[in-house]
């Protein structure tokens, strides 16, 4: 659910109802109840102390505003809707369209639309129908439903992917952003399992990142029913930066590649490979998590500034 919404400053109708949604105390403390699940109207009235009436209000504005969604379902007496919130981040942008700064383009890509990998055991992709073809199996790794997939997981290797490059020609870019819900892969799961999962960009090795381990404890916030306890649930929302000064994650500089010798501008598309070197420290594999699962409702993402 980590959507980022952007809102530039001539969309003025909009930016009023994000206002109107989040001057309420009593939305907020909806939006506060929603953080780690969904819920009827009636649940949410009765949490709060509120006629079902004032409760459906509140949230028909926080719904126009984009806040949450809501989903009707059948009930007792009829239907009912239930509520789940869309967001975690919101972006105002306050510069007027066409003004002299940088421009964004920004791509989000499904986690099994690769175009490329190297598996091993443990493996296998899963979408919210269930397991797609069968465990530990390289060879399903190449099935044409593998765009279906919502999490992808093995033991060492990589899956490489290719972004649409979006920037106008003639423009220069100055910062890229690859972000994804990444963490290791255990047999079931390891909370204590690392790994060393790296990133390259265009052929070019631009940083590691040591997951701390297969996260299952708890189940991710968004996982379907289909995807049992007892596996690994949710990762960590990761995001490597390429600019001029070298690569980053967070405000650790982890690589010398700057975004000038990823040579962006040289082809239509943006070679991206996420995987283990074969000489890491942690060989310990990865998942991937996107839409619909894990924590963060989002795929894997990549932002250009330019």
């Amino acid at each position: 659910m980590a959507k980022v919404k952007e809102y530039d400053i001539e969309e003025m109708e909009e930016l009023y109802d994000l206002g109107k949604a989040l001057a309420s105390p009593v939305r907020l403390e909806m939006l506060k109840l929603l953080y780690d699940k969904s819920l009827i109207i009636g649940e949410i009235a009765k949490e709060m102390n509120l006629p079902a009436s004032s409760t459906a209000f509140h949230l028909k504005i926080m719904e126009k505003a984009g806040l949450i969604r809501m989903e009707e379902q059948p009930g007792t007496r009829g239907t009912t809707k239930l509520c789940t919130r869309k967001v975690d981040f919101l972006h105002i942008n306050l510069v007027k369209k066409n003004a002299e700064v940088n421009e964004l383009v920004n791509m989000e890509m499904p986690v099994g639309a690769y175009t490329g990998c190297r598996v091993s055991p443990t493996c296998g992709l899963w979408a919210e129908e269930g397991v797609l073809g069968n465990e530990d199996m390289e060879q399903c790794f190449y099935y044409p439903e593998r765009i279906r997939a919502g999490v992808l997981w093995t033991s060492s290797g990589y899956v490489e992917y290719k972004f649409p490059n979006k920037v106008p020609k003639k423009r220069t870019p100055k910062r890229l952003a690859f972000s994804g819900e990444i963490c290791s892969e255990a047999p079931g799961y390891r909370e204590d399992w690392k790994s060393d999962i790296t990133l390259w960009i265009n052929g070019k090795e631009c940083g590691t990142w040591t997951s701390p381990g297969d996260m299952g404890a708890r189940r991710g916030r968004l996982n379907p029913p289909s995807l049992p306890d007892g596996s690994t649930q949710y990762g960590f929302w990761i995001t490597w930066v390429v600019d001029r000064g070298g690569c980053w994650i967070g405000e650790e500089r982890v690589g010398d590649t700057t975004i000038d010798q990823l040579l962006l501008m040289e082809e239509p598309f943006i070679k991206v490979r996420l995987g283990n070197r074969k000489d890491a420290r942690y060989v310990g594999g990865f998942n991937l998590f996107g839409k619909h699962f894990g924590d963060y409702d989002q795929d894997l993402v990549m932002t250009i500034e330019y």
